[in-house]
């Protein structure tokens, strides 16, 4: 490169050197990005960001590597565009690997400029977004692109719980590299151009024998039905990108800020007639607990998160009275709502998130119990149900419980019952909390009466109709101080959204200990 000597003309050189790297490497590496279908590194940040606020960090980076021509190829970047800018306003830090560039592999200049932008949201206290389309280490550098990789691990580690962190899966992210993504609190992916996995195809066909594709492997589908790994799934980048923005405008900048609250347009009084309609009174009926969510919530808007993966339970983030909260609901129209091995973890894991980012919850219950089955107690229910346990007992925020038909047993007690914590829980007339169902328990308790009757179908509904008046009206478990009150349902937006006013500065100490130990 010639240098110029006078001032204009080496702000002239900066102002063309900048340009060539905003245009990468060439148009015909441009093209064939776009040919996949995919976007480039710096067009999916300006969907991202809002207009024209993205500052880059680095630009001029370039690798010092040597050997198999490396030294003969350093473009400028090093395949990676890292910097930040704002979402609605707010800072986010983002980096974006750019598959024109060594096919977005990562070698340790390329890692050091992640490292980089990772210590300054974690300084700056901002949400990171991580824009995945590589081909994950750079062979060519050995175990210096290996180490980059366990820089970024052990960031991400150190920034749990204390600024969100979402990955954007937009093309191939095979190996170790699958590991960055797994890390962070979010993971969005794009039908038909994101996979992940550690092993491709290839080496499963050669170690197992099996023949799979691609995307039968690690497809956005798979991940958002089968594995949980991916929360979001999407058909195009552009709507994929437009959602992150949603996500972070109910996520605060970090753990110590709340999340952001705006002037809700709903009333505070609404009163939710359709919810009389919405679930029948009848406990064995099914019905889609989406429905009652969007009657609830301001205007109706949520984000539903893992909607495909455990569908027997029902997370997401909305707005009761402008304020941010977190929803755990069962769900009767899938599976009954039981809870299972998937649907702990997934609610679980919810729980936790909310609790780190000063979210509040609010849990729906309608739960006939845990899954019977010895595959579910073989694959481990009683340690994966534990989980959910331990996230609620752990959790300090503000936690608001309704139980609209059923609570049995121990599921009743997983789903933030009064004893293990929940500030307020309500219940609506229509509530059956209790040990089993009357039919179950009349068949233990009366087991002898009901085999030595002349009549033993007519005595079992007799006795079943007599535990059902004694122990399982609506008002049993608030008469023993187990419900703060049973109320219409048609009231529960409204009693909802002045209970969590009311304990909008709540302020709970766990003990002082180095962390807990969780069930695994």
């Amino acid at each position: 490169m010639q240098v110029a000597h006078d001032f204009p003309s080496r702000v002239e050189e900066l102002r063309s050197l900048r340009e060539e790297v905003r245009r990468g490497p060439s148009e015909k590496a441009t093209e064939a990005q776009h040919a996949k279908g995919k976007l480039t590194a710096r067009e999916r940040i300006e969907l991202l960001l809002d207009e024209g606020s993205f500052n880059e960090v680095e630009p001029l980076r370039r690798h010092r590597a040597t050997g198999f021509g490396l030294e003969d190829r350093k473009p400028y970047t090093d395949g990676v565009v890292t910097g930040w800018g704002t979402v609605y306003g707010s800072a986010v830090f983002v980096y974006a690997h750019d598959f024109r560039v060594f096919g977005g592999a990562l070698g340790e200049a390329h890692a050091q400029k992640i490292h980089k932008i990772m210590d300054m949201a974690l300084t700056a206290g901002a949400p990171i977004v991580s824009l995945n389309d590589g081909a994950g280490a750079r062979i060519q550098e050995g175990v210096s692109a290996l180490a980059g990789y366990g820089g970024i691990f052990q960031r991400s580690t150190r920034a749990s719980g204390v600024v969100p962190q979402i990955s954007v899966m937009l093309g191939p992210c095979a190996g170790g590299a699958a590991y960055a993504p797994a890390l962070t609190d979010f993971v969005f992916m794009v039908r038909g151009t994101s996979q992940m996995f550690i092993t491709g195809p290839d080496v499963v066909r050669a170690v197992t024998g099996e023949e799979i594709s691609h995307d039968g492997l690690g497809g956005a589908d798979v991940h958002a039905e089968t594995s949980g790994v991916a929360h979001f799934v999407y058909d195009d980048e552009e709507t994929c990108l437009e959602e992150v923005r949603y996500l972070l405008s109910l996520l605060p900048g970090n753990n110590r800020e709340n999340p952001p609250s705006v002037e809700a347009d709903d009333p505070v009084g609404r009163r939710c007639e359709a919810l009389l309609d919405l679930v029948p009174a009848d406990g064995s009926r099914a019905y889609d607990m989406r429905e009652v969510i969007t009657e609830l919530v301001d205007d109706g808007d949520y984000l539903e998160i893992h909607e495909r993966w455990a569908t027997n339970i029902v997370v997401a983030l909305a707005r009761l009275g402008g304020r941010v909260v977190g929803v755990v609901a069962s769900q009767p129209a899938s599976l009954a709502g039981v809870l299972d091995i998937k649907a702990s973890e997934k609610a679980a894991r919810f729980v936790q998130m909310c609790d780190a980012f000063s979210i509040p919850l609010v849990t729906l219950v309608d739960v006939p119990g845990f899954l019977p089955g010895v595959s579910q107690e073989h694959d481990g229910i009683i340690r994966h149900g534990a989980k959910l346990l331990y996230a609620y007992c752990n959790a300090t925020v503000p936690r608001i419980s309704v139980t609209l038909r059923k609570a049995y047993g121990g599921a009743y007690i997983v789903m933030d019952s009064q004893s293990i914590g929940a500030d307020l829980t309500f219940a609506w007339p229509t509530n059956e909390i209790a040990v089993m169902g009357a039919e179950g328990a009349a068949n233990v308790i009366f087991r002898r009466r009901i085999a030595e009757a002349p009549d033993p179908e007519a005595m079992r509904a007799r006795l079943v109709k007599e535990y059902r008046t004694e122990l399982m009206h609506p008002y049993y478990a608030a008469e023993r101080g187990l419900l703060d009150d049973v109320i219409d349902p048609t009231e529960t937006r409204q009693v909802l959204i002045r209970s969590l006013d009311m304990l909008h500065s709540k302020h709970a100490d766990l003990p002082l200990r180095k962390h807990g130990n969780p069930p695994q």
